[in-house]
């Protein structure tokens, strides 16, 4: 919604600025799970966006809340392991399996091995609970769709008989952290998205608004065989501060 393989929507930084100026209180909830929040806040700010770290909620800050003091086998881009203070990450006799996302590098082919995933699979029929990150098929990088970590966690529920819990959106307590941190009712909150599958229900259902964006990962087929219809479909976030304008004059339908 922001960036596609770290280049700007059009728009998108001049949006948000927008939105700060006419007093708006932001909250940038993201499934990436593959670097640290604080890089990720220096990369969006280097290429145009105002936010503080603060701002920036992340999955594995979600789960080192849920799974703090646990003995955990996680299977995450290395880059992360540091968000996941509190956890004790184990190879084996592990209380919980934590799956994270893929990024563009080469790491997931050792991360999601057939050994690595043989481990988790051998964990959780041993008893422990079993977490993701996220349950994204995919994702929209500069090269076009790439494979994201929800095939592997799919696969894993499939194996084991065992439903993942998921930390990300669309777990409505990401949601409600999102909405703690804002200080702010679902009825009066806008969610922003370029995802239709893993953002628009999950929001819906909490109560909040829901715009769709048609950049980034958006797909028109996927739109049309949704679950759940956004109250907006906009052509990109550059155009959400006009139209969000619009609705609190009361005169924006869906």
């Amino acid at each position: 919604m922001l960036h596609v393989s770290g280049e700007p929507i059009p728009g998108a930084a001049g949006a948000v600025s927008d939105l700060r100026r006419a007093g708006h209180k932001l909250r940038f909830v993201t499934n990436n799970s593959t670097r640290p929040r604080a890089r990720l806040a220096d990369e969006l700010r280097a290429i145009g966006f105002e936010l503080e770290n603060e701002e920036l909620q992340t999955t594995p800050g979600a789960a080192a809340r849920e799974l703090a003091g646990k003995r955990v086998l996680a299977l995450v881009m290395s880059d992360v392991v540091p968000d996941l203070d509190g956890l004790e990450l184990v190879g084996h006799d592990a209380e919980a399996v934590l799956i994270g996302g893929c990024d563009e590098t080469l790491e997931p082919n050792q991360v999601f091995s057939y050994m690595n995933l043989g481990r988790a699979f051998s964990e959780i029929q041993l008893g422990a609970s079993f977490y993701c990150l996220h349950k994204n098929k995919w994702w929209q990088t500069s090269r076009g769709p790439m494979l994201d970590a929800g095939a592997f966690v799919a696969g894993l529920e499939y194996a084991t008989g065992v439903e993942a819990t998921v930390l990300g959106k669309p777990s409505p307590s990401y949601f409600a952290a999102a909405l703690d941190a804002l200080d702010a009712e679902p009825e009066l909150t806008w969610l922003v998205t370029d995802d239709v599958e893993a953002d628009i229900r999950g929001a819906r259902l909490f109560g909040m608004k829901t715009a769709l964006v048609r950049t980034g990962k958006f797909r028109p087929e996927t739109l049309e065989v949704a679950e759940a219809s956004p109250d907006i479909v906009a052509s990109s976030l550059a155009v959400f501060p006009e139209l969000l304008e619009e609705d609190l004059r009361g005169g924006l339908s869906a």
